[in-house]
């Protein structure tokens, strides 16, 4: 084993190297529940989801937690604005108490958990909710404020970042100049300093605490459960790129403070999805839901696999274009895999091919390198040489890193309609005539009750579109 990952903190590619040998802890920033995830959100879980398995499939133990935040995160991340729970309750006009709050919290819990169901993404050890770990999470505050790295101020507990002389080294941000660094902004030092404990603006939505009635940081609450879950240091912490600058240097700045110690050996961030309209967000009024690619006719894992079409470090630009074009891949890749199965009747001998199994474990040891993983599958579905039952027992293998459930082909047709039928008998026989015009004609139509045709060797080839 010889995995190499690009590890954010050094900004460089690096060895892996887990803490304990054959054992590898995970914490994946997880949604604040107060909205439908759109599918730019979704990017981070299947990075998530390719990282836990390619670790699985090189036989190590894997410790992952994905947390879910219910309380804390403001609008802005660098701590102004409601808090996005609250918003959400305004929005879906359930009660400004902790009952709303765990109405909210369960119904997008349950919808998150539903859209890693739908790509195919492996649940974790621990979900952890932040209102759950209040405990730690105060702790924690009370310990950096007996090392004096806090202050209060009208609205909360705030964390002096001018304590720290490394502050900001995740991404390698900028240090503030000598002139600016102490900008005083609504109470604050500095513009950089961020809130431990919020203090409730109405003393009845929160918790009590020993700074009053309140809730922890968005900050404070990832450190609180990634070290309760995971112990401090751990291998591995992930998230989306926005979360470098702020989330994920604070809880570098507040975990170190703290405990002396680092919170987690590697950093790895995933890059965005964009749409014409730029980066895609809830707050831009420009996301796509799952449900959406559903509602279109789209396979959830051929989002998937479009994802899959690129390295996690490189932005992603979402058009209904492309998707299709990944679904129509992903489609022919099944339907090979399809084939095959039913080629292997009476095969009593099942080989992984090891010149292929070694190309693919060589890509997804190179951080994980899944557009050169894919092109391995490619050249293994086009090699003659290979038998369709090893083609079949490699791809198979390989899929339990990719997670396209390549064993069973949803777009496969067992019960096709007679208008259907009956057009497949009028095309065959334009064909047989060689008017290929009408056999295009209909075709389109076809195409438009939901169908796909190809032609073959053997014949005419029907798949759900």
């Amino acid at each position: 084993m010889n995995i190499k990952l690009h590890n954010t903190l050094t900004g460089r590619l690096e060895e892996f190297k887990p803490i304990k040998s054959g054992e590898v802890g995970m914490y994946h920033c997880g949604p604040t529940v107060y909205d439908y995830a759109h599918i730019g959100n979704l990017r981070s879980y299947i990075f998530a989801d390719i990282l836990r398995r390619t670790f699985e499939y090189l036989d190590f133990e894997v410790r992952q937690v994905i947390n879910i935040t219910d309380i804390g995160h403001l609008t802005s991340d660098a701590d102004t604005g409601d808090d996005k729970m609250v918003k959400g309750l305004k929005r879906d006009g359930l009660p400004l108490t902790l009952d709303g709050l765990r109405q909210l919290t369960d119904k997008y819990e349950k919808v998150f958990k539903d859209d890693l169901d739908t790509l195919n993404v492996r649940k974790p050890l621990h979900f952890p909710r932040a209102t759950d770990y209040l405990k730690q999470e105060i702790d924690l505050i009370r310990q950096l404020e007996e090392k004096g790295y806090t202050y209060k101020i009208q609205d909360g507990i705030y964390f002096d970042t001018g304590k720290l002389t490394d502050y900001g080294k995740l991404g390698g941000l900028t240090p503030l100049s000598e002139g600016s660094a102490r900008l005083k902004t609504d109470g604050k030092k500095s513009d950089r300093d961020f809130v431990l404990w919020k203090l409730s603006k109405d003393g009845h939505l929160g918790f009590e605490s020993p700074w009053g009635m309140g809730f922890p940081g968005w900050h404070i609450e990832c450190s609180a459960m990634s070290r309760e879950l995971l112990a401090q240091p751990f291998d591995i912490h992930t998230g989306g790129m926005d979360h470098i600058p702020v989330h994920h240097n604070n809880e570098i700045a507040q975990s170190e403070a703290a405990y002396d110690t680092p919170l987690a050996n590697f950093w790895l961030h995933n890059e965005f999805i964009t749409v014409t309209e730029g980066k895609m967000a809830k707050s831009l009024g420009n996301q796509i839901t799952l449900n959406t690619l559903i509602e279109k006719g789209f396979s959830p894992l051929a989002y998937r696999y479009f994802l899959l079409m690129a390295h996690y470090r490189t932005p992603v630009n979402f058009s209904w274009e492309a998707l299709e074009a990944a679904q129509n891949a992903y489609r022919k890749l099944k339907e090979a895999v399809s084939t095959w199965q039913i080629d292997m009747k009476n095969i009593s001998r099942l080989d992984l091919d090891n010149s292929y199994a070694e190309e693919f474990k060589e890509a997804i040891e190179n951080d994980l390198n899944t557009p050169e993983a894919l092109a391995v599958v490619w050249k293994l579905v086009k090699d003659e040489s290979v038998s369709p039952a090893d083609k079949r027992t490699t791809l198979l293998d390989f899929d339990k890193v990719l997670g396209l459930n390549l064993e069973n082909n949803e777009f496969e047709v067992k019960n096709i309609p007679k208008e259907v039928e009956q057009l497949l008998k009028d095309r065959e026989s334009a064909r047989v005539i060689g008017n290929y015009s009408k056999s295009d004609q209909l075709r389109e139509q076809i195409k438009n009750l939901g169908f796909i045709v190809e032609d073959t060797i053997s014949g005419q080839k029907i798949s759900k579109s």
